[in-house]
């Protein structure tokens, strides 16, 4: 079954951590891409850039508009995502324990079933 670990962030509380932790945070997804790379459950992943930098379509009396974004005003967006294969809900939350967001008040990590996919099939 596949999962996406959608990981949230909050600026703020990722700019309040010490160069340190902040070092720690990309040693812990390199450790855990490394992990799940080798097990056979990494998918794929992929960082994100800010809201700032995103555009929004939408539909303005039946056409598409491109905005600026963010979708949604919010202090917390969705950073990136991990994509694993496992063989059970209770796997995608135990990986998800692991990964470095989850040890840090004010993030948080969304696991969510992929229930169809298209494309690549990886």
């Amino acid at each position: 079954m596949k999962y996406l670990i959608l990981m949230h962030v909050d600026p703020e509380v990722l700019e309040s951590l010490s160069a340190e932790q902040q070092q720690a945070i990309g040693a812990g997804h390199e450790a855990f891409m490394a992990k799940t790379t080798e097990t056979g459950e990494m998918l794929s992943t992929h960082a994100l850039g800010a809201p700032s930098q995103s555009k929004v379509v939408r539909s303005r009396n039946g056409k598409p508009e491109t905005v600026d974004g963010p979708f949604a005003e919010t202090k917390e967006f969705m950073g990136g995502y991990y994509l694993l294969d496992v063989e059970s809900e209770e796997r995608a939350i135990e990986l998800a324990g692991e990964i470095p967001d989850a040890s840090i008040d004010g993030l948080a990590l969304e696991i969510r079933p992929v229930m169809f996919s298209a494309g690549a099939d990886i």
